[in-house]
């Protein structure tokens, strides 16, 4: 039986993801991992860095689900639940009330200001500060915690000088990271301005390199933020695309105990096109 899947293509500076409603066809049972896979792929499909399906939620606005490149589905994506807020915001211009999001990462609270949306992520948890692997010598620190999908932090003094895809490939198998693997994220310090962080990320599901990873922005905040002697910190992070992220956050406690609370994330979205893909 033939069908056509309409999708709407969107962009949260440099991730670029097709959205697909399911609401209006709740019967529609189709086999998702196999469509993303065709979907994403960028020679033969439409290209994405992942598929997200919007269902009906009890609990949130809408219920999203991503499926990565490789048909893999992940818990959460940052960015791609921004594209959806400012995609559920355009449908509904005059709400002022924000969009709520069901993840199986965890719920998520976004407001959508033109091109710009400012989103609440969960609060990070199974952080590991000062992890020590034996894995290359331009990495000067690692750490790793979860910021609703599992994500290493590899602090290096020249991001541009990382072999990404071949070392993003070894930590992201790693058996310290095992058995759900880990996102990597290469993330450099500006000198001159502390509060500014440089990231290249490889995704797993992708496996690859992307412009942009919104819960790995997150991620090597919060890691910047615990390693300083900061309660308030607002950190702005220039991705592969070149374009910007700003992650707020909160610490509390004190020593081992500290922890960081009420992560915010903030970047531009763009919606690109619009279309259906035919499928059977």
């Amino acid at each position: 039986m033939n069908t056509e899947i309409p999708f709407t293509k969107m962009v949260g500076t440099g991730n670029d993801f097709l959205l697909v409603e399911t609401m209006p066809r709740p019967a529609l049972k189709i086999a998702w991992p196999r469509v993303a896979r065709a979907m994403c792929d960028r020679r033969y499909g439409i290209g994405a860095d992942g598929l997200l399906v919007l269902e009906r939620s009890r609990i949130a606005d809408v219920r999203m689900r991503i499926f990565n490149p490789d048909g893999s589905e992940a818990e959460m994506c940052g960015n791609g639940a921004r594209c959806v807020a400012a995609f559920i915001h355009r449908q509904h211009p005059s709400r002022q009330d924000g969009v709520s999001i069901e993840t199986a990462g965890g719920l998520m609270n976004a407001q959508a200001h033109g091109d710009r949306v400012r989103m609440r992520m969960p609060d990070p948890k199974d952080i590991r500060l000062g992890l020590r692997l034996s894995v290359d010598p331009h990495i000067q620190a690692l750490a790793f915690l979860d910021t609703g999908v599992p994500h290493v932090v590899a602090s290096v003094k020249h991001v541009d000088r990382i072999d990404v895809e071949g070392l993003g490939r070894a930590l992201r198998r790693h058996r310290a990271f095992q058995p759900r693997g880990a996102n990597v994220n290469f993330v450099e310090v500006d000198p001159k301005h502390p509060r500014q962080l440089r990231i290249r990320t490889y995704e797993r599901g992708v496996e690859g390199e992307t412009l942009a990873c919104g819960s790995g922005a997150a991620a090597a905040a919060v890691v910047h933020a615990l390693r300083s002697e900061v309660r308030e910190c607002r950190t702005r992070i220039e991705t592969k695309s070149g374009e910007t992220l700003i992650v707020s956050l909160s610490v509390e406690g004190q020593g081992r105990a500290r922890r960081a609370t009420n992560v915010t994330l903030e970047g531009a979205v763009r919606q690109i096109c619009e279309g259906a893909f035919p499928w059977r």
